[in-house]
């Protein structure tokens, strides 16, 4: 056994060698993926027991920590100990491409680490010091942002280190993103209406909101489009571009409701019975709470009917409210109308014949 560790061995080492440095990368990487471990724990529990943004952020930036990337680096820093035996040429361009692999490895990880922290800095940033929720879509485009950058910065990195001319590389880049820009202008416009939303903010995930002929509630503001679960329950997806071409009537954000209704009496209503017509229905209204009656009045003389108007406030915005108490209005008016026997006007035509004979009916004048 103690001859065949010394002696058999693979690519110029001991098969010893070879247990002792895989003995160590499991080490290495046991060690340093539990005190990661550890330390993002304890610095999540200092952050919920201090309620300090520090510790969240800095537990936020140890749990980005990837145990296979460890993994993989303690695997090739324990080959690139072992040197591969004599500095051969084939030894030298394989200690060449292990130390390629080591700072891919080491690049992955410290993109994660510095992506982890500039959200949570975000996110901490749009929380701090206000008392409404963070918003959502300057965030989700802040961090697009910030992931871009950090790994197109690793790309270049790695490519300035396996000896590409990245100068170049980066003209090219922007030869080409014009290109780019010019075939993406839809795209690039739903990015620009999400940050315009994200900034003006016109509506939030939670509102609800009507635009042409739907509504909805919204669910989601995406970098390209926003998703909004309509009323009958399916899921509606519209571009931000096209959206912010619509007026939007956002609903959540009602602070009253405006009420306008009104009906028709015959023309040959008594006199006497149309007193107190507006009176008696704005009374109707003024028991309702919460209500702010505004106007009411006989508006005038309607194509076949005396016609009349009323105004009134619900005082919170629940459309439920809303509807229960104008049925229970009403409800009151008919009650009442049948009562007094007064009726509601509807639409009829008087016909008066010269000469008692029959007479003929005009053909009807177009759009009549």
């Amino acid at each position: 056994m103690n001859q065949w560790l010394h002696h058999s061995g693979w690519l110029g080492h001991s098969s010893l060698a070879w247990i002792i440095a895989g003995l160590g990368a499991l080490l290495g990487y046991a060690v340093t993926h539990g005190a990661a471990s550890i330390l993002g724990s304890r610095l999540r529990a200092l952050a919920a027991r201090t309620h300090r943004s520090g510790f969240g952020i800095a537990a936020a930036v140890t749990e980005a920590t990837r145990g296979w990337l460890l993994l993989l680096l303690a695997v090739a820093i324990a080959l690139d100990v072992l040197h591969f035996g004599t500095p051969t040429e084939q030894a030298r361009h394989l200690r060449h491409w292990l130390q390629q692999i080591t700072f891919a490895l080491v690049g992955l990880q410290a993109a994660f680490w510095v992506s982890a922290l500039i959200v949570a800095w975000l996110r901490r940033s749009t929380h701090q010091g206000t008392p409404q929720r963070g918003n959502p879509v300057m965030l989700g485009v802040l961090t697009w942002f910030a992931h871009f950058v950090v790994w197109v910065t690793l790309i270049l990195a790695l490519l300035a280190n396996a000896g590409v001319n990245i100068s170049a590389f980066i003209a090219s880049l922007g030869i080409g993103g014009v290109a780019v820009a010019l075939a993406l202008q839809n795209v690039l416009g739903d990015l620009f209406a999400s940050i315009s939303i994200g900034l003006d903010k016109p509506f939030e995930v939670g509102d609800t909101i009507a635009f042409g002929s739907a509504q909805g509630t919204v669910i989601k503001v995406g970098i390209k489009s926003t998703r909004i679960r309509s009323q009958s329950g399916e899921e509606l997806a519209i571009s931000n571009s096209v959206l912010l071409k619509e007026l939007v009537h956002n609903y959540t954000r009602m602070r009253e409701r405006r009420v306008v209704f009104g009906f028709r009496l015959p023309f040959d209503t008594p006199r006497d019975r149309l007193a107190g017509v507006v009176e008696q229905v704005r009374g109707f209204i003024e028991q309702e709470k919460p209500v702010r009656f505004d106007r009411g009045h006989f508006t005038g003389f309607g194509e076949y009917g005396l016609d009349f108007e009323f105004v009134y406030y619900v005082l919170v915005p629940d459309y439920n409210l809303y509807r229960d108490i104008q049925q229970r209005i009403n409800l009151r008016i008919l009650e009442t109308w049948e009562g007094r026997g007064i009726e509601f006007a509807i639409p009829a035509r008087s016909l008066r014949q010269a000469g008692g004979g029959p007479s003929a009916l005009p053909s009807p004048a177009a759009g009549e």
